[in-house]
This record gives C-alpha cells, structure tokens and sequence, in this order.
C-alpha cells in the first residue's frame, strides 16, 4: 500500500532508455471469431479485444472457478488430497454418461479428491465436478452460490442475476452487454442445466446456463494461475488413465490438444500449458489458453469457434501474435537515481548530500514505442525532513526516505478497474553520513549566528538609505 507521504516534490518525466529487438515481427492479427481477448498473465492488461463484454455460454471453461474453490479449499486446509468424496446415486449414473465427458464413478467405489481433481482438470469429468462440490460446500446448490460470490470477489463483473434477471437458453441472442452483468454461474460443470435430468442445483432453474464473458472468463483465469500457479501442473498433463489397473480403468486424453504429447499432434504448440476447454451447442467451442514464452505468460479465450481446430488455430494465432508483439523489459534499473533527486542534502553531517536509488528495477510487458510513455513522480518523507528538506545526520545506508510512483501515460485497457496500475519503488540512501562532532557543529553554530547577524545588520542599513 502507497505510505502517505507528507513532503512532495515535483513530477519528473523521464522516457526509459529501451532497447528494441530488431527482428520482432510486425504482423497483425485480425481474428476468425467473434469473441477473443488476449491478456498479459503479469499486470491483466488487455491486449488485444473484440466483444469482451457480451455474457455468452462458456460451457465447461465454468469448471475454472470450481478448480479455483478446490484449490482454495485445499490451501485453506478445509480438505486434503487424500480425502475420500462419497459419490451418491445420481453422480454414479451421471458418471455412465458417456455422451457427456466423465470417468465411471460408483456408489460403493473409494476415491480421494486428488483423482477426481485430476479427471476434472485433465479430461473435464462433469460428475466428478459435481462430488468435489458436494464434499466442499455440501450441495452443489450451495457451492453454486459459492461460485457467484467469488466471481464478484475477484472482479469478473456483475452478477447477471442481479442485473437482469434469470436467463434460459432460448433468451441467448436478446441479451447485450448493457446492463446485463457479466457473469452467471448456474451449476459447477458449466452443462446447461436441462442436462441434469431434473437435479439441478437448488436456487437455480432447470432451464438455465451459465453465462460469462471473454472479460470475465479471462479475469478468472488470470486469478486462477496468479493464486494457485499448480492449477498448471495438472492442467497440462497430456494424457492419463484414471483407476489404473482396474476394471473402471479408463483413458483421459486432455481435451486440450494443443498440449504438446496429446493424440492429435498437429495443434501442438510448445508454450502452451493449460488451460480449459469447452464445447455445448449453445456455446460453440469455447478455449481458454495460457502459454508462457521467454519468461513472457499470456492468457487467451476464445468463444465461439466452429470447430475443435478452429479454437486451437484462434488461440495459436493471438497467442504468437502477442508474443511477437509485446515484449517484457526492464524499465528502470535497480539502483537507479531519479533526475534531480540524485542526492538529498544532509544537515549537521560530515558530508553535504547522500546519494538517492530505487531498490528494485521495473519491467513491463510492452510494445515498440511504450517505452518513452513511462514517466515517474518522486516523493520524499516530510517527518525525515527538515524545513529546508535536508535530512539530519546521523544518516544510514538503506534508510527509506522516498518513493518513485510510477505511471504510463498511453491508453491502456485492463481486465477489471480493481487491478492496482500504480507501481511504487522505494528510494533509499547509499551510504552511511556521521555526525558531524560537538566542535564543528559549534563553529557551525557560531558562524550561522554571525551570518544571521550580518544579513539583519545590512537589511538594517539598507533601510536606513
């Protein structure tokens, strides 16, 4: 949080001296879906967007926020990996689905949360979805309810509930973004709940569906691998058979075949390592993708593709065109001193002035010409200052006496307005100044009260003439 700081000094502008890379591509990318948006994974700023905020069916990218409270619940301590999930005889017939994506699941059968999280990240099980969220909350209804709060929580926008009302299906191609919330979360798994043969979670209707927008789809994912960075571990496991060695043995292929290792080898892309897939006819086929490049991660959705290749292809395609694109470097160095506050004088010391630096370098993700968009303000400590804004020694090395505020000055679009954009350095002195001792402070003493006397004296005669 930004110290209140009593004593400031004036804004300095100053462009960062950037080294561009000479062969960064310089393509362009115009999309083959309606819906896309591409984030960078560090700040959540948006860099590329088209129709963001239109709440859309995100089909099974709705399990994100059922991975995010698991994942929650396990940190928190409230379950454990090896926890055993009762199933109970609607999950077990669900889990016999096959024209729904599950793994066989019986009423009589032991499981820990561990291989259930698995089949859900790995190969989105919808009944195994459903068994975490009865153990977590005790009702799917109630971890519904769970999922909504959260989802305001971290900022995916409005609950459409709250906006508008309830909406079915049959109501898809009314709605608009204006002043219809963002997002909907009607069960865990993100089928539509006409699915669910009647046992759809309490408080919500059977004709419902979950709704979000590529805004907020992409705000839960940037949550998602910023808090529980081992989502990634699971999510980008190619390929496992869940109850090996078993009779319910089964094959768990990741539905996202642009992991590198998977059955369809021709989406491969290399950076890639998650995150969710989604297909329901309503939906189309709907992917949130994040890959990390050179230290560079991004996260994408798109919604509304024609194909399972044409989710993939869309992804791959604004993916290499932000990391061709933008490009993370370093701003302001470590031990930078900020123009005119390269020292702060010292009063009563054996030296005049200490020198000033930042204590850590900057970096941004950004674009050829940002670079001279960065601008600084310094801000110093008024309690550490006297009235002349000299500090008075005894001085340390390291002692904070300021900060740098830190601002872009461009257009800039970000995932939610909540997202801090202030970056703060501190500013700290360099070297240790003594004291001057008790002589040469009197002689100090002395000579300021003749100086003082002087200066009254020749204003006096000056008066007098």
């Amino acid at each position: 949080m930004l110290k209140k700081w009593g004593y400031a000094l004036a804004a300095v502008t100053v462009s960062a001296a950037v080294l561009v890379p000479t062969e960064r591509a310089e393509a362009s990318y115009e999309p083959t879906v309606d819906t896309v948006i591409l984030v960078d994974a560090k700040s959540g700023r948006v860099l590329f967007e088209r129709n963001i905020d239109q709440p859309l069916p995100p089909a099974s990218m709705t399990k994100m926020m059922s991975e995010y409270l698991i994942l929650e619940a396990v940190n928190d301590g409230d379950i454990s990996w090896d926890t055993n999930v009762p199933i109970s005889d609607f999950l077990a017939s669900l889990s016999h689905n096959r024209s729904l994506s599950n793994v066989p699941l019986r009423v009589d059968g032991e499981y820990n949360v561990e291989e259930l999280y698995e089949s859900v990240a790995i190969y989105s099980a919808n009944a195994s979805t459903m068994a975490l969220a009865e153990l977590i909350s005790g009702s799917e209804g109630a971890f519904v309810s769970e999922m909504n709060e959260k989802g305001v929580e971290l900022g995916l926008g409005t609950l459409m509930r709250e906006a508008g009302g309830e909406y079915g299906l049959e109501d898809l191609g009314e709605i608009s973004e204006e002043g219809l919330g963002s997002f909907q979360f009607v069960n865990s798994t993100g089928l539509p709940n006409r699915l669910l043969e009647g046992n759809h979670p309490e408080g919500t209707g059977a004709e419902e569906d979950n709704y979000m927008s590529a805004r907020a789809a992409a705000t839960l994912a940037y949550y998602l691998v910023n808090d529980y960075p081992e989502v990634l571990d699971v999510a980008g496991i190619p390929h496992k058979v869940f109850r090996e060695g078993t009779g319910d043995a089964i094959d768990m292929p990741n539905w996202n075949n642009m992991i590198p290792g998977t059955e369809n080898s021709h989406l491969d892309y290399e950076y890639v390592d998650g995150l969710k897939t989604g297909h329901t006819n309503a939906a189309g086929f709907t992917f949130t993708g994040t890959g990390e490049k050179d230290g560079q991660r991004l996260v994408s959705v798109v919604m509304g593709a024609d194909s399972i290749e044409h989710r993939f292809q869309e992804t791959q395609r604004v993916l290499e065109w932000g990391f061709n694109t933008f490009y993370e470097e370093e701003i302001y160095a470590a031990g930078y001193s900020p123009d005119g506050f390269e020292t702060i004088a010292v009063s009563k010391g054996e030296e005049e002035e200490v020198p000033l630096e930042s204590t850590e370098a900057i970096h941004r993700l950004i674009q050829e010409g940002d670079e001279e968009l960065y601008s600084y303000e310094v801000v110093l400590d008024e309690d550490l200052l006297d009235e002349d804004g000299a500090m008075e020694a005894p001085v340390e090395a390291g002692t904070v006496v300021g900060q740098m505020i830190i601002s872009f000055d461009g257009e800039e679009d970000y995932i939610h307005d909540e997202i801090d954009r202030t970056t703060v350095v501190d500013l700290i002195t360099t070297s240790d100044v003594e004291r001057s001792g008790w002589f040469t402070l009197m002689l100090e003493s002395i000579g300021g009260f003749f100086t003082g006397l002087w200066h009254s004296v020749t204003e006096t005669v000056r008066g007098w003439l």
